[in-house]
Parts: structure tokens; sequence; C-alpha cells
């Protein structure tokens, strides 16, 4: 193996991988002990500390740390505990007819030294997810949190030093240098949550050593609401989906399609909505979140700023406050196509209004752009849902619904393109963290053997039979 004499974190990555086959053979039991040590600290020893933590960070309302945060990680958990068994077992195949006298399966290996690159917005989730992956499929991380959220970051370290050996799964802290130099190093798989733009710098990093790699990007996603809708439902799920976290969550609306007519009943239910969960003054509940950090406030408050100067309307909130890193759910209409909030991800508290003649309109506007993580249908329309489908592509859709796809660990969760490469959750991460190696074996003379050298007209005419009868 290639030495990296002057990357500081080479000498942590040599001794995970040369206990890599080790961790590899471990059993079924010894995975579920470290996930159960794992859920013991996230759903108790820790749990206050983790609350504390993320509202130090992002103001982050304890219930919404409780569902979007603890309660994911340990469901991921119970999922891999309750099916680990399964995806350990070989799984048997059919063998042809022309490969008589063999068997034919497969088997789940790990695919050995990862590393885990996980985003700020839920940072708990996000790291602790893709970990519980890893550590079923049999494989050693080192895992890089992010630098935005300190607080978490430090108690994970805490957490990962508590139960961890570091030859099984280490932590390091630092900035954007930490993960260049970590990116340097020829892991077997890395797994990235973030932006697109960083995920295109991962992708490049990891094609130098050709390692695998799960990309959990973002973008744009749509939600189209056509006029079979019910606005009073599709308002108030959006709005929760839109504002929770303060809107950094990439799976959240991230702008609205919708058909003119409906267009100022929506605002209006909207504004009963956000009254109805954060008050009059958003600013004062306990139930909405702040912005992580001063630059990602700029940034928000730039796009309200470009928008308004395109002469876009307000139609709710649109206030901040700097010191307190505070944006109102704000919800914004008549935007210029040029407007920053319609070409950037947002990733905040800002829901932009797109209105549409036909649902042809709304369609060819969804694919005019990059493709999306999630892609969301407020309708009662069986014709215009099955339209939508056929005529989009996504990572993922709910129907009159939206984020909730996420939570479902039946399902792979992921984009497509430019919104990610690769699945995650139950099964899907297990499987991302994995390989499938194919394993056939012989029994007893196989009828191949009769097309060895030296061939002859028989063995030509018995070739020929082959192909047209196998």
């Amino acid at each position: 193996m290639k030495d990296y004499p002057d990357n500081p974190y080479f000498k942590l990555f040599k001794k995970q991988q040369e206990k890599q086959l080790n961790i590899g053979q471990t059993s079924y039991t010894y995975r579920i002990g470290l996930l159960k040590k794992l859920q013991l600290a996230v759903e108790k020893t820790y749990r206050s500390q983790i609350i504390d933590a993320l509202h130090k960070d992002l103001g982050k309302p304890k219930v919404e740390t409780e569902l979007t945060e603890i309660y994911q990680i340990i469901s991921e958990i119970k999922f891999a505990k309750r099916h680990l068994h399964r995806w350990m077992r070989k799984q048997k195949v059919k063998t042809p007819l022309s490969m008589l006298g063999a068997s034919s399966y497969y088997i789940y290996e790990p695919k050995g030294v990862c590393l885990i690159i996980s985003p700020w917005n839920f940072p708990f989730n996000l790291t602790f997810g893709p970990l519980v992956s890893a550590i079923a499929a049999g494989c050693s991380a080192i895992i890089k949190p992010s630098e935005m959220t300190p607080n978490a970051s430090a108690l994970m370290k805490d957490i990962v030093n508590d139960i961890f050996s570091e030859d099984d799964v280490a932590l390091v802290e630092g900035e954007v240098e930490t993960s260049t130099q970590l990116l340097e190093l020829p892991f077997n798989h890395i797994f990235f949550t973030g932006s697109p733009n960083v995920g295109k710098i991962v992708m490049t990093a990891a094609a130098r050593s050709l390692s695998s790699v799960t990309l959990e990007l973002g973008g744009k996603s749509p939600t189209i609401i056509d006029r079979s809708a019910d606005i009073d439902k599709a308002a108030k799920r959006i709005v929760w989906g839109k504002f929770i976290n303060a809107g950094q969550i990439c799976v959240s609306p991230d702008y609205i399609l919708i058909d003119e007519t409906l267009k100022a009943q929506f605002i209006e239910v909207c504004k009963k909505w956000i009254s109805h969960f954060y008050t009059e003054q958003a600013q004062n509940s306990d139930a909405y979140g702040r912005i992580v950090t001063q630059k990602h406030f700029d940034r928000l408050k730039s796009h309200i700023e470009n928008a308004k100067s395109l002469e876009a309307n307000v139609d709710i909130g649109g206030n901040f406050e700097k010191a307190s890193k505070f944006i109102e759910p704000t919800i914004m209409s008549s935007l210029k196509p040029e407007a920053t909030l319609l070409n950037e991800e947002i990733f905040g508290p800002i829901l932009p209004i797109v209105t549409y003649n036909t649902l042809d309109e709304a369609i060819d506007y969804i694919n005019s752009k990059e493709r999306p993580l999630a892609l969301y249908i407020y309708s009662k329309s069986r014709t215009n849902v099955k339209k939508v489908m056929q005529h989009t592509r996504a990572g993922g859709t709910c129907i009159n619904s939206n984020v909730i796809h996420y939570a479902n660990h039946n399902l792979p969760f992921g984009g497509v393109n430019n919104s990610g490469i690769g699945k995650s959750h139950g099964f899907y991460g297990f499987k991302a963290f994995s390989n499938q190696r194919a394993v056939v074996k012989q029994y007893t003379f196989g009828i191949n053997e009769w097309l060895f050298p030296p061939y002859t007209n028989y063995k030509e005419k018995l070739a020929r039979f082959t192909v047209k009868w196998f």
C-alpha cells in the first residue's frame, strides 16, 4: 500500500485497514452488540446532552430533536437488528442448465475501511444513520462531522470514543482542510451527505483510488399543487415540511408550482398554518429554530433582497434579525426567472411560488432543471399524479404529503444525478457498504468441459446448439 507520510490521518487509516479483514469476519452477534451500544448511548446515556447540543448549535426545539434525530437513529438501529441475520445469509440464485453440475449464490461482504462525511443540518441523524449501515455490513469507519455544529460534533466524538475502539470506528473533528486530507486516502467506500458542488469534489477525490461512493446531495425539490388538491391539507403539510429545522433540510419543498387560480387561496391558508404552528411572532416561538451560521444567514438574506430587487412579492414574513440568526417563515411570489431563489438550492425558511396554467407547463418547468432529490404532488386526480410520475424523474416522491418518505426504512433513500448517487436506509444502507460477491461452486463434471479445445466440427455444432437452446 502506498504511504502518505505527510497525511496526519494515515496512521489511523492504516490501523483500520490492517484490521479490516478481522472486522469483516465478525459475527451477527458482534455487530448487533455494537448497535445495541450505540442505541443505548443515543436513547438513554446521552439523550439530554444531544438535545442540549442541538439547541445550542441550531436552536432546535426539543420535539424536533426527538423526532428528526433521536427517533431516526433508534428506528434505523431497530430495523437493522430485526433484519441483519437475513441480510448476512448467503443468497442462492438459479444456475443455468449450461452450467449443469454447479450451484450459484452471492454473499454480502464488507467493503472495508469507509469514510463518512456528515453535514450540519441533522448532525446526529446523518452521522449515526450511515454508521449503523457500516456496522451492520461489517465495515470500519472514520467519521468527519461538520465544523458548523461544534457542540454536536464534540458530543459525537465523546459518544464514539465511549463505545468503539478506534480500530472499528473513529471520529475526527476539523474544518475543510481535514476533509481534504481524509479524501487523499484510499478508502474502500465514501459516504458523503452535503451539497452537489461539494459532492463533485468528493467524487473527484474518490476517482483517484477508484473508491465507491454514496452521495446524498440536495437540489431544488418541487411541489406541484393542482386544481383538485385539498388546499388546506396541502398548505398544512407544506408549511410543516418547509419550516421544520428552519427550512434547513435537503428534502424540504424547495419551491411551489401551483395552478394560477389557487395561488391567493394557498397563500392565505399558509398564513393560517404558520401562525398556528409558530404564533404571530415566530421569533418568540419555542417551536422554531435558527440558521446555523452567520454565513448561511447572510446567504438567505441576500436571496430575499435579490427577489425584492426584481419586484417579487413578499406574501408572508420576510423579516430577519441578524444577532440571533433568525429568519421569519417567508413566502414569496411573482419572482422573475433569474431570481436566485429559483436557481439555487434555498436550504432555509423561504418558499417561492411559481404559477402555471396547465400541468404540462409545470412538468416542463421541472424538467428544465436538474433532477431533484424529492418531488411532491398534491392532487386528488389519479390521472394527473400518473402523468407527473411518468414524465418527471426524482430521487423520491410523496403524493399528498412531503418529507415523510425519508422515515420509511423499507424504502431506498437517495437522489439521482445532481441530487445524489446510490441509496441508503435499511437494507439499502447495508448494501451500500457491502460488495455482492458472486460464487459458483462446481460439484461434478461440467458440461462446458465438452467445449474445451481442441475445437472440432462436432464442438462447433455443440456450441451452436448451446447458443440456441441453453
